[in-house]
């Protein structure tokens, strides 16, 4: 059985991360860097990347990387879930190393890992662990040429990890035209990627490393989850114990505390599954593929709620541009669909465990 507990290094690691996000990305910062054109927050992935050296958690130390495992990348996670940070963490620290590891890619790996270069797999958000990943590149004399829609952080990648029909494709980034599209969570921006005629180096074949960061993805998004339920949790709970109704905290209400109560079991329940779901990934446990379905099909939820009664139990300042309660329930609406649905992971759960259909 794993060890879902957190451990000293967890806990030391999570206070410094904490503490830089509380200094450099307070929700004012956060929101005021939405309606900026930039695609992400430079300094403040500086910071995260190389300064802590976030960007190399799981990646051996020959290779210039911290050589911890994927738990603490999670650690790292939940934090920049419940600042909501517009940083390319999960997209290059998580997603692209990932198949950078299962692929046996060294010099790249390293330069990604140092926080050097940003990397960024390049599939529709919303693929799921399973799902086709190919899309419409295709590959000829050593060149890329095709589409791929809605791909996260593709704006702010240096080197595009592209999967074609044969395997996996490096491309300079600048090698691509990249077309900024509308994005529910512009803390997490999208764009469309069209290759012609891209110059590639392929550094795998097969489907196993775009296969094996979808699910490390899918896993660790769970942990992002959590972190952003817990902060809404405390977001509102706050609130509640200041704002007063009729004489009395809001918070005395036995209705709210009854919501408030199944809120905290809920988030209770997926720092469960989504700790175990990395430890598996982190283990390479068998279990693997069933706990990242559970936690995806949990998590989703209980971040979409919490984000949902903080709106709510704000009253109408909770609706406001003027209160974070908005970036949350963005980024738990897009979270809810990126590396596939709840429902995609239930329906890959019956699967997995050989359900009957109902």
């Amino acid at each position: 059985m794993s060890d879902l507990l957190y451990s000293e290094v967890e806990d030391d690691l999570r206070a410094g991360v904490r503490g830089m996000l509380d200094d450099k990305a307070p929700w004012g910062e956060v929101l005021a860097g939405t309606e900026r054109d930039e695609p992400y927050d430079a300094a403040l992935w500086g910071a995260v990347a190389v300064r802590l050296g976030c960007a190399g958690l799981p990646v051996p130390e020959e290779l210039g990387g911290a050589g911890a495992t994927w738990r603490e990348a999670a650690v790292v996670m939940e934090e920049l879930g419940r600042a909501v940070a517009p940083v390319p963490f999960l997209t290059s620290a998580v997603l692209a190393t990932a198949a950078l590891l299962a692929a046996g890619e060294r010099e790249l790996l390293a330069e990604v890992a140092s926080g050097d270069r940003i990397a960024v797999l390049a599939v529709p958000l919303s693929t799921a662990p399973g799902g086709p990943a190919t899309g419409a590149v295709r590959a000829a004399d050593g060149t890329l040429t095709g589409r791929v829609g809605s791909v996260a952080d593709g704006a702010a990648a240096d080197v595009l990890l592209v999967p074609a029909p044969d395997g996996l494709y490096a491309v300079d980034a600048a090698a691509a035209e990249r077309t900024p599209v509308t994005s529910l969570d512009m803390t997490r921006r999208l764009c469309d990627l069209t290759f012609s005629a891209a110059p590639a180096r392929r550094v795998a074949g097969g489907t196993a490393a775009v296969e094996a960061a979808l699910t490390t993805g899918a896993a660790l998004l769970a942990s992002e989850q959590l972190g952003l339920a817990e902060r809404c949790l405390d977001l509102t709970v706050a609130h509640l114990k200041t704002r007063y109704q009729f004489g009395r905290p809001v918070g005395s209400y036995q209705g709210l505390k009854h919501r408030l109560a199944d809120l905290w079991t809920a988030i209770t329940q997926a720092r469960a599954v989504a700790r175990y779901a990395v430890a598996c990934v982190a283990d390479g446990d068998p279990d693997t593929a069933v706990a990242v379905a559970v936690a995806q099909a949990h998590c989703s939820a209980v971040a979409v709620q919490a984000a949902e009664e903080c709106v709510q139990m704000h009253g109408g300042i909770g609706f406001t541009w003027e209160h974070p309660a908005h970036l949350y329930l963005k980024r738990a609406k897009s979270d809810a669909i990126a590396l596939g649905t709840p429902d995609r992971h239930r329906a890959a759960l019956a699967v997995l465990l050989d359900l009957p259909p109902a």
